[in-house]
């Protein structure tokens, strides 16, 4: 087994050991589970030309599917990367109103208002553009940090729930929908989810593909909160949590009663974004793969010893990227 020596700045130290002593219910996202499990699991569609150095490299690229979210309370700029909040933009399918380009969008409401909520459709677009540079310039540290990192947000991009102002249901009295959905029933069910999802596509139009994401997420919104709403009538407030030992913690979580019939009731949609998240994210590594010039990967069989130095760091700024400035 490959171990990693990882260099934490001294910052990142003390944010780890913040977060360890946070209550798991402030962790945001697909939940650490399911970021990992989705990034590992997209290495089995990657192509001959690719399957050796991501599966070589497989443990890494699933231990930091979740970085991100570690440092989105520590760095600058960080959590607007994680959501869109499209209900401030838009009220219904087919979205009309907020332009597809980040340049349109700011144009038409300002780089404060994109920013404030959210941008992870134009996120991804950078991390991609990033790891196509890695690719291109066969740089083993940063294609590891990038496709671990670009997973995670498109991860996110997947999620209902990364999309909507009520992110936690606390406009519909649904406070704790989030972790619900996207922590509590990938681990419960997980294991009973076809995740055969077939072979990394090229992606001609990342950013169109990126949308459909986020619609995808969007248009299962009215589902996440109706049936939550309907089974807080249903279930008395002693059958809806139970108590079960995290650690060394015993810990408040929905109970698997209620947690099987919500489940039942969403009808196979955290399965299907789940495995559409897979697809999109093998699919977007071998774009930048096929983008940086197809570079051998047999390349880092004599440039391994390199891996044991990737830093784990806040990573660049949208504007450092694409070349603008900060106001």
């Amino acid at each position: 087994m490959k171990f990693y020596r990882i260099q934490f700045p001294k910052s990142l130290l003390l944010f780890l050991f913040f977060i360890c002593l946070t209550p798991n219910h402030q962790v945001k996202a697909w939940g650490f589970y399911a970021h990992q499990k989705i990034n590992r699991l997209a290495v089995f569609c990657m192509p001959p030309e690719m399957f050796g150095f991501f599966k070589k490299h497989i443990d890494f690229i699933t231990e930091h599917a979740v970085d991100p979210d570690k440092r989105r309370y520590l760095v600058s700029g960080e959590g607007e990367k994680h959501f869109i909040d499209m209900d401030y933009y838009e009220r219904a399918l087919p979205f009309d109103t907020l332009p597809r380009s980040y340049a349109k969008a700011v144009e038409k409401y300002s780089k404060d208002t994109l920013h404030a909520y959210g941008i992870v459709p134009w996120n991804i677009q950078w991390m991609l553009k990033s790891l196509t540079d890695a690719f291109a310039t066969n740089n083993v540290q940063k294609i590891l940090k990038c496709a671990a990192e670009l997973g995670h947000y498109i991860g996110d991009a997947h999620v209902p729930l990364h999309v909507t102002t009520n992110y936690n249901g606390q406009l519909t009295n649904q406070h704790g929908i989030h972790g619900f959905l996207e922590t509590r029933l990938p681990e419960l069910f997980a294991t009973e989810y076809d995740f055969f999802v077939g072979s990394a596509q090229y992606v001609d139009q990342p950013l169109v593909k990126t949308w459909e994401a986020i619609e995808g997420s969007f248009s299962a919104l009215d589902s996440v909160f109706f049936f939550e709403k309907k089974l807080q009538e249903q279930f008395p407030e002693n059958e809806k949590y139970t108590y079960e030992a995290k650690g060394n913690q015993l810990q408040k979580v929905y109970s698997k009663a209620f947690s099987q019939q919500y489940h039942q009731y969403l009808n196979g949609m955290v399965e299907r974004r789940m495995r559409a998240a897979i697809i999109c994210i093998a699919s977007f590594w071998y774009t930048a793969w096929v983008n940086g010039g197809q570079p051998n990967l047999d390349f880092t069989q004599r440039n391994i010893q390199d891996t044991s130095e990737v830093e784990v760091f806040p990573g660049i700024l949208p504007d450092k990227m694409m070349g603008r400035q900060e106001h």
